[in-house]
């Protein structure tokens, strides 16, 4: 079962800064082969969702209000370690997500920028896709909105 921690910016211990900066680099720059810059300067401003197996950081997740990155509260970031993908991390991971979202910061809509080939993915958590696709960082992407319940 995945443990799941949240924690602002200021709450983060060093080791657990270093733990997900290293995650994203695992997979967004290494695993993807993508060169871009992770450290963009709004971490700083979201809400962290680390999610844990056996002490060992597997997943995670970046919030944001709405206005602080999109119009609407919006979550980035979404990674779970490779190793790791077959236990359904990731759906526990923007599960917790979406509850904190719809728990703290009472927003309406999620907005997401998905990877395409991740659509069916985030279909199965209530998000659908709106508008042409996109290249963000030369991955093909797409804007996904999910409506959240009264």
């Amino acid at each position: 079962m995945l443990e799941i921690q949240i924690k602002t910016f200021d709450e983060l211990q060093t080791k657990e800064l270093y733990d997900l900066l290293q995650l994203r680099s695992e997979v967004f720059v290494v695993e993807q082969d993508c060169v871009y810059q992770d450290i963009d300067g709004k971490d700083q401003k979201a809400l962290h969702v680390l999610g844990y197996y056996q002490n060992q950081l597997v997943a995670y997740t970046r919030l944001f209000k709405p206005g602080d990155y999109f119009e609407y509260s919006s979550i980035g970031r979404v990674v779970v370690k490779e190793s790791f993908r077959q236990f359904g991390f990731g759906k526990d991971i923007m599960k917790a997500s979406i509850k904190v979202i719809e728990e703290d910061f009472k927003g309406k809509v999620i907005k997401i920028s998905a990877q395409c080939y991740l659509k069916k993915f985030y279909n199965e958590l209530g998000f659908i896709e709106e508008g042409d696709t996109y290249l963000e960082d030369g991955i093909p992407h797409m804007a996904m909105y999910r409506k959240l319940e009264a």
